[in-house]
């Protein structure tokens, strides 16, 4: 599996268990698929521990910690993008980019409106049918990137931030256990 789709944790000098979302910890990795279940299977069957050939420890609610620390990872990438002028926000926004097929990735909020969403989509995979749509990030959580209240519709240019989003989104994705 391509280590996108994967997280790599190590193991600390004093035994416990951390998640290096940007693989850069020093240190022999552990890699993992990037979804909770993985997660609960591999630590109720001790498979770090046997991975790490030694005992590991991890706190009760560690599968939230790296939901959170996923989260925080994707909203800095879309604020990132947001600065570079890549990514914009705003149903009218949006559609004028879709329609000039300059879109890499189509954010619906969860919570928003399902016509909207379906609406929107559909204009832009009429223009461009490969599109990537991410529908998974609730209108808090795209707000908070964009400092603006109730965002509902983002979108990103092509390019390597949209990509790079489009990882962080998808590793997010399988941490909260939703379809997208």
């Amino acid at each position: 599996m391509p280590s996108e789709g994967l997280i790599r944790f190590v193991v600390s000098p004093d035994g416990a268990l951390v998640p290096d979302l940007a693989a850069e910890l020093p240190g022999r990795g552990l890699w993992m698929t990037a979804h909770r279940d993985a997660l609960t299977k591999a630590l109720a069957g001790k498979g770090f521990s046997r991975a790490a050939r030694r005992q590991i420890t991890v706190p009760p609610d560690f599968g939230d910690q790296i939901t959170a620390l996923l989260l925080r990872r994707t909203m800095q990438l879309l604020g990132i993008a947001r600065k570079a002028g890549v990514a914009i926000c705003g149903r009218e926004k949006v559609e004028a980019q879709a329609r000039a097929g300059k879109i890499g990735v189509l954010i619906a909020a969860a919570d928003g409106s399902e016509d909207g969403k379906t609406k929107l989509l559909r204009l832009a995979k009429a223009v461009t049918p490969d599109i990537y749509y991410v529908s998974w990030l609730s209108a808090a959580e795209l707000s908070l990137a964009f400092g603006r209240e109730n965002v509902i519709h983002a979108a990103i240019a092509k390019g390597r931030l949209a990509d790079r989003f489009l990882i962080e989104a998808d590793r997010l994705l399988g941490f909260r256990g939703k379809s997208g």
